[in-house]
């Protein structure tokens, strides 16, 4: 049975870049948007939920995110666990809503996003030439099982390195997009 698969390569390095929009999108930019707090965790009822879970987030204007709090004794671990993600927003309670004033980008912090977006870049270029190694193995190794020849072994060999190609530049352009739009602002 050959090892090397071609559609799982693409599928994995696929899902490479789908972490990496998903990183990204979590970047304030300046602008309210309710992914912005996808990482905020709340330790409610015994163990850890995300935000999405406990409450409703939405961006009623461009400089305001609000959540709404499902369980009236959950606002406070909702706001410490804001206060607690290091986003640099400074949660108003008001009932069970929580306000939460998006500031202005500082020249500073702007730099810092900028620099962490190009981070998590790299973390997805590194999982795409990891799926590309993989393949490259497995390549290697339905060879020495006498599965495949040399001229197909280099032929998917170039197949594989296409898609890498592809992909790398795919991210590089997420991120220099991402990068412009933080530094913009």
């Amino acid at each position: 049975m050959a090892q090397y698969d071609k559609s799982d390569l693409e599928r994995r390095m696929k899902g490479a870049l789908e972490s990496l929009r998903g990183d990204l999108g979590g970047l304030r930019t300046g602008r309210a948007s309710a992914s912005l707090l996808d990482p905020v965790q709340v330790e409610v009822y015994g163990s850890n939920m995300p935000l999405n879970q406990v409450g409703t987030v939405s961006a009623p204007e461009p400089r305001m995110l609000t959540v709404q709090v499902w369980d009236g004794s959950n606002v406070q671990p909702v706001e410490k666990a804001i206060r607690a993600a290091g986003l640099g927003l400074n949660p108003q309670v008001d009932g069970t809503t929580i306000r939460l004033p998006i500031p202005d980008l500082t020249e500073e912090r702007r730099k810092e996003l900028a620099k962490l977006a190009g981070q998590y870049a790299e973390k997805a270029k590194i999982a795409v030439r990891n799926v590309r190694r993989d393949g490259m193995d497995a390549l290697k190794a339905d060879e020495n099982k006498k599965e495949i020849g040399e001229d197909e072994k280099k032929r998917h060999e170039g197949d594989v390195q296409k898609l890498t190609d592809e992909k790398i530049a795919e991210i590089d352009a997420i991120a220099s997009e991402k990068e412009s739009e933080i530094l913009e602002l």
